[in-house]
């Protein structure tokens, strides 16, 4: 399996916010990916298997939260999504997401966003990184009819950001498609009220104020090796829809915590601490109402995420899987329905 990069795995499980504000540029990728873009492009045509969802339910003796782990970047042969994901939709009384659709489609967002993305006023992108880098940087662009001057005032992060949009967007991928943007608008047709886990700015903070030389690290990674970010993008979509915990944990968190671990705390861990407490609420409370919550799927895995979390803090935590057969790899070592047809609560097994 490929090495996954920090950035790629960050934005596309992360952060929502930034995916959905930002539109794709027309900063993409070298010349080698673009071949390496048709070629996939016209190899994916196989016939409809709904993602194998990533969906806990964690149980109190009141109610219910259902945890639903998105992707931020879809295509639209990934729709319709399983019909656990229906069920637990019909299910609650409201959805939350990682911030409010009210707040995501405000006019003022995307001009928070570039906001948040400049560098402080007598900074730039070329004093910043190497020249090797800029020099990797300038070529990108060049071929690509754009400048270096274009994003000289913008920080790695953002940089990297709109590469990637723009390569994922070669591909068939869309933020527009992500699974938080779907439900957000599911919910609009159904009259669901919707509410945020937080604002677009906590969002924005964790990006922007993550370190400088960990934010370059994700530009570096893409300038030095961009032919291999489709198979990348392609290898974190693939683990999406097949449901393998292990799998995105294995290609996902693990190099982030390893060679980006201050963004990593940012970015993850701070935020899955900051909202488990409304979690929590939603549980202790006195209401009977079941809620929906979606968020970037890194927020649910491993140790620091928010199935384990909740778990160790006493709640009941089960896996929703329709889809879980003998043999599936996705889920080594956990009990196998007795009919992959019927609708099973699965142990997370921490």
């Amino acid at each position: 399996m490929r090495k996954t990069r920090v950035l790629i795995a960050s934005l596309v499980l992360l952060c929502g916010t930034a995916l959905a504000v930002v539109a794709p540029d027309r900063w993409t990728t070298s010349d080698h990916a673009d071949t390496t873009l048709a070629a996939l492009a016209q190899a994916e045509s196989p016939p409809h298997v709904p993602p194998v969802p990533l969906l806990w339910k964690v149980s109190d003796r009141n109610n219910a939260v259902y945890l639903l782990g998105s992707i931020h970047l879809l295509k639209e042969d990934d729709y319709p999504l399983s019909a656990d994901v229906d069920a637990a939709f019909d299910d609650a009384a409201r959805v939350v997401f990682e911030v409010s659709p009210e707040e995501l489609g405000s006019p003022e967002a995307s001009v928070r966003f570039r906001q948040a993305a400049k560098l402080p006023e007598g900074r730039t992108l070329s004093d910043l990184i190497s020249p090797r880098l800029r020099e990797k940087l300038h070529r990108l662009l060049a071929r690509q009819g754009g400048s270096l001057d274009q994003v000289n005032r913008y920080s790695p992060w953002f940089v990297n950001l709109s590469l990637m949009l723009g390569l994922s967007h070669s591909l068939g991928f869309s933020p527009e498609l992500g699974v938080d943007q779907h439900l957000m608008q599911r919910a609009l047709e159904a009259d669901k009220p919707t509410a945020g886990l937080e604002t677009i700015d906590d969002q924005l903070r964790a990006l922007a104020d993550s370190p400088m030389a960990e934010q370059i690290i994700g530009l570096e990674d893409f300038l030095d090796r961009p032919q291999e970010m489709p198979g990348e993008l392609a290898d974190l979509h693939q683990a999406w829809r097949a449901g393998d915990v292990p799998g995105l944990e294995a290609i996902a968190l693990s190099e982030m915590m390893v060679r980006t671990p201050r963004t990593y705390q940012m970015v993850n861990v701070d935020r899955n601490q900051a909202w488990l407490p409304l979690l929590r609420e939603m549980l202790d409370g006195s209401g009977r109402d079941n809620v929906l919550v979606v968020v970037g799927a890194m927020h649910l895995l491993g140790d620091d995420g928010l199935v384990a979390l909740l778990e160790h803090a006493g709640y009941t935590v089960d896996r929703i899987c329709s889809a879980c057969g003998p043999g599936d790899q996705a889920f080594p070592g956990r009990p196998v329905p007795e009919s992959a047809a019927e609708p099973v609560s699965l142990p997370i097994g921490r």
